[in-house]
């Protein structure tokens, strides 16, 4: 009796663990099979977008950031050390010490130029004139201004001598005279007058009467020179018979000029 108890109990056992087995099995749907999902392309691409564009504004804020450093001047005074501070002071004392020298150079260049140009246009202005005195004084350049002009007819009682008509160019000369003409020769420091069968000749042109003088200078003077009593004018009259006239004019035009030759004794002092 017991062997046949202990035997119905083996056999459950048996079956039961038969059972058992048959319900571990992975294809029984106890166990539902976990699949893989598969891949979103849609999603991956935003994803890489989202991460660039926080890169770019990382990129943006971090050079903003940097920009501001380098204008806020004050704060990067402020964070230095006092050896750089003063490093860039020595510096900065060092180069308004160049640029100071620099300048006293190019002033001292400045007005030696303008003391060149200055004298350059003092020499050129003294050149002009003289040129111009020079002229004149030679015949070369014709000259106009104040004076007389004297008229003298051919003498009724004798033919006028070059003597006289010399003394007349000599009175002129010590009343001021600055420039004179005789009839159309132009009377200059070497004029000399002659005489000769045809009448008087004055540097080799023969003159015709009446004769005339233009000079120009004091108008008062050269009037006076002429006819002081008992002068060359006086002379004229009572010697020859000529008669002088001398009319003063605010403008006598010498249009008579002259080449000048070269000097064969006279140099320029240097």
């Amino acid at each position: 009796m017991a062997d046949k108890k202990t035997h119905n109990i083996l056999n459950r056992m048996h079956v039961q663990h038969a059972q058992d087995r048959e319900n571990d099995r992975t294809d029984t749907g106890s166990f539902p099979l976990v699949r893989k999902k598969p891949r979103k392309i849609g999603g991956g691409i935003a994803t890489r977008l989202m991460t660039s564009l926080l890169i770019v504004l990382l990129c943006a804020l971090l050079g903003f950031g940097y920009a501001i450093q380098l204008n806020n001047k004050t704060s990067s005074y402020e964070t230095m050390s006092e050896e750089e501070l003063t490093r860039l002071i020595s510096e900065t004392s060092t180069q308004v010490q160049n640029l100071q020298q620099r300048k006293t150079e190019l002033t001292g260049q400045l007005n030696s130029l303008k003391a060149a140009a200055n004298k350059q246009q003092e020499a050129q202005r003294i050149a002009e004139e003289n040129e111009d005195t020079s002229g004149i004084l030679s015949g070369r350049l014709p000259a106009e201004g104040k004076g007389v002009i004297i008229t003298i007819t051919q003498g009724s009682k004798e033919r006028i001598d070059a003597a006289t008509m010399f003394q007349l160019l000599e009175e002129l000369r010590n009343a001021g005279v600055e420039v004179m003409a005789l009839d159309n020769v132009r009377v200059v420091t070497s004029t000399y007058i002659s005489d000769t069968k045809k009448g008087l000749e004055c540097d080799g042109q023969m003159l015709k009467t009446p004769y005339k003088v233009k000079a120009i200078g004091d108008p008062q003077n050269l009037a006076n020179a002429v006819n002081i009593a008992g002068g060359v004018g006086s002379r004229f009259k009572v010697k020859f018979g000529a008669d002088v006239t001398v009319t003063s004019s605010e403008s006598v035009d010498i249009s008579e000029t002259r080449d000048v030759g070269p000097y064969q004794y006279a140099k320029t002092v240097e």
